[in-house]
């Protein structure tokens, strides 16, 4: 088992090694956690929970429980609030039941159908008021069952994989999320930071860190271009990024999300070393 200094608290995003990756089974996810020093994954399907309590494996960041790719019908669409709020409140309970502190949220697509870039845009505005709205109704069962929804900004520049970018999402603006997170008003309602996304978005991720740091909930990282491995042929430095996270005392946990292009394991641990500053 790596021993680590733990100024990070870091966990592994399990889609990474089941949908493309090396193919991992739940057990083996779990087996890994453990002896890479880490205690949490993320985003695993909450049937495979027993299968992480049974590791001693937490979830640091649990799925909002929408069907299909879960980014694409959100809260900027009150066409679909009903079923994202549905979701999303049994992902609260599911998720505050198990002892977990996180869930993911997304402002979804810009088309009113969220499918469909024919059907017209949902404009910036419209966008705010009813991610405001959405959460505004989930944040006080979030309060209680101290459980933290967690907005993430994704990248709409890199369209040549669906999992590196994602082209018609709303809230590719950091400061369009930071706003929503700011307007709802709640320590239950933050936004995921995912340095990948926002160095292809913006850039400047130490600034973002400073201008944002409070509403920060939740920290994703991958190498850019490309979004996989951390290491010598990508763009990010990320000790300074995670020595920078340190000094600004960001307690959560920062997730190791890429995609593998060698060897998983040995990429993983590469990457967990790397940001363990």
């Amino acid at each position: 088992m790596l021993s680590l200094k733990k100024n990070i608290r870091q966990s592994i995003v399990g889609w990474c090694y089941q949908a493309g990756g090396d193919m991992w089974s739940m057990d083996r996810l779990c087996e890994v956690t453990r002896e890479l020093g880490c205690d949490a994954v993320e985003i695993v399907p909450f049937e495979d929970w027993d299968t992480l309590k049974k590791h001693g494996i937490g979830c640091a960041l649990a799925p909002n429980g929408m069907p299909g790719a879960p980014f694409v019908k959100g809260l900027n669409n009150k066409a679909y609030h009903g079923e994202v709020l549905e979701c999303m409140t049994k992902a609260i309970e599911k998720t505050a039941a198990a002892g977990f502190p996180n869930v993911i949220a997304f402002t979804g697509f810009k088309w009113r159908n969220a499918e469909d870039p024919s059907s017209g845009e949902i404009s910036r505005e419209e966008c705010i008021e009813n991610c405001v709205a959405g959460l505004k109704q989930l944040a006080g069962l979030a309060e209680r069952s101290k459980v933290t929804l967690c907005l993430e900004h994704l990248n709409t520049r890199d369209g040549t994989h669906p999992m590196k970018g994602h082209p018609g999402y709303q809230g590719d603006d950091i400061d369009l999320v930071a706003q929503i997170v700011r307007n709802v008003g709640s320590e239950r309602v933050k936004m995921l930071f995912d340095v990948y996304h926002v160095q292809i978005m913006h850039g400047d991720v130490m600034r973002r860190l400073d201008e944002h740091i409070d509403i920060i909930g939740h920290v994703h990282v991958a190498g850019c271009p490309g979004r996989n491995e951390l290491d010598d042929q990508q763009e990010i430095n990320f000790p300074p990024i995670m020595r920078k996270l340190h000094k600004l005392g960001y307690q959560g946990y920062v997730g190791q999300e890429f995609i593998p292009t060698r060897d998983a394991y040995q990429g993983l641990r590469e990457a967990i070393l790397l940001c363990d500053i």
